[in-house]
């Protein structure tokens, strides 16, 4: 598979191959993940060594506070156990021509843009992330305008056109390529410095909501969470290698992607290119959610495990014309019964270790040659498995969804190998060639609700 748009710049490509087994994984963009705005509470103390805190800046709007805090044009902020974002009353209504069915409509929308966030990192990617409800007939557009170091501006990038559903009533789900103003650029669902050496950084951004619904309805989005993660992750080829801090496994489902080979070609050319939501699907399971038996009605019966096509197709982008549009996966998590999710960067395995503690699986994503990951039987330019443990000697647990079967799916990987491949931002391919590495990216998806210990190691890597 080759992806007909420029991608950006963390990943050279988008898609992972299994030598032998013929797997072909999607992948997407660098990553995010928020903290809160209004306010930068002091993190509690981790129970092993986080990121580097020069490296990354995360922000989030959530609480009834924070929807308060940003200019609504006729949005409302919701309280209660979990505070939103809906539409009051809209402040007009707009036409949009879907580029992927050619379909025109006319639309009531609400908008709410956030204060402006200075960030701690002048950054030169940032991402953004978010969490709401799309009932049939509504979408939403989530924007983002910064202001770099000299004090110009960028035009406002669209990060994403979004909605949970893909019925006659609702918009293609679509990021938007070709959008740039000489100095940066968006890459499928990444803002992105174009050129980094040339000390150019982004010192601050504001995030903007749009909230779209068929005239004459009540019907609204409902937006829990929006936030975005700055980074500023220097070249680097190879990373220090943590010490180990933790023997855990937990139990999370297992899934192959592999089983799919074929199936729907249509969602990113079928179930050998789903690395991304077979691994999503994994982790909403562990959380004891899943879609219903009429959400699945429509799949193939004689396909096994249906819920990973329903995953394919809910996180499916056609523009990127894949499912590995990292903040669609996280969306799609969070549509899901009280979950969160973020996509975000971390500093070292200790960090995942900090998460599993607290019972927090970690999907991450990484590029290597086959020589390179010891077990793994192939090499990939970009791939998504889920960390589920630690073994004894500080080895990696991993669910790979690159794998012939479902029983076929827990591996065990050396540590040093796997902090090396997903922690670099540089490495050589089989040409020789130097290429992207994901620089530590990973999605985290975990109870709305967390328990005490959850709130710590979330607080701990700044996903709350």
């Amino acid at each position: 598979m080759t992806s007909p748009t420029p991608r950006r710049t963390v990943l050279a490509a988008a898609f992972a191959v299994a030598a032998g087994a013929g797997a072909v994984s999607a992948v997407p963009a660098a990553a995010a993940s928020p903290a809160s705005p209004s306010s930068t509470p002091a993190p509690t103390a981790p129970a092993a060594p986080t990121a580097p805190k020069s490296l990354v800046d995360n922000a989030f709007w959530t609480s009834y506070a924070d929807w308060r805090s940003g200019a609504a044009r006729g949005t409302r902020a919701v309280a209660g156990a979990r505070p939103s974002l809906v539409i009051d009353t809209p402040a007009g209504r707009s036409d949009y021509t879907d580029p992927h069915t050619g379909k025109a409509a006319t639309w009531e929308y609400a908008s709410w843009t956030s204060p402006l966030h200075r960030s701690k990192v002048p950054a030169t990617e940032v991402i953004a992330s978010w969490n709401a409800a799309t009932p049939a007939g509504t979408w939403l557009q989530i924007e983002l305008r910064g202001r770099y170091a000299d004090g110009t501006e960028t035009p406002w990038y669209v990060m994403g056109r979004w909605t949970s559903g893909d019925g006659d009533g609702d918009i293609r789900r679509t990021s938007v390529d070709d959008q740039t103003d000489g100095r940066s650029s968006i890459w499928t669902d990444t803002f992105s410095v174009d050129d980094p050496a040339s000390g150019l950084r982004l010192a601050s951004y504001r995030l903007r909501l749009t909230l779209y619904r068929k005239p004459g309805t009540r019907l609204t989005p409902v937006v829990h969470r929006v936030g975005a993660m700055a980074s500023d992750i220097p070249d680097r080829f190879t990373v220090p290698a943590s010490a180990p801090g933790l023997a855990r496994e937990l139990t999370v489902p297992r899934y192959s992607q592999n089983v799919h080979a074929g199936q729907y070609p249509e969602y990113d050319n079928g179930g050998e290119a789903w690395c991304s939501p077979t691994s999503s699907q994994m982790i909403i399971e562990y959380w004891g959610r899943t879609p219903s038996a009429q959400d699945l009605a429509w799949v193939n019966p004689d396909y096994a495990d249906p819920q990973v096509c329903q995953a394919a197709r809910h996180t499916y982008d056609h523009q990127y014309t894949g499912c590995g549009n990292w903040p669609f996966n996280a969306a799609y998590a969070a549509t899901y019964r009280s979950l969160s999710a973020a996509v975000t960067r971390l500093g070292s395995l200790a960090d995942v270790e900090t998460l599993i503690r607290a019972g927090i699986p970690v999907i991450t994503s990484q590029s290597f040659l086959k020589e390179e990951l010891t077990g793994a039987g192939y090499g990939t330019s970009g791939h998504l498995m889920t960390v589920i443990g630690f073994t004894a000697e500080g080895d990696i647990i991993a669910n790979d969804p690159a794998s012939p079967d479902d029983p076929a799916v827990r591996h065990v990987y050396r540590r040093s190998e796997w902090e090396q491949i997903w922690l670099r931002t540089k490495r050589h391919n089989a040409a020789g060639t130097v290429v992207s590495g994901t620089g530590g990216v990973c999605y985290v998806y975990w109870p709305a609700e967390p328990s005490t210990a959850q709130r710590h190691a979330l607080e701990s890597v700044g996903l709350l």
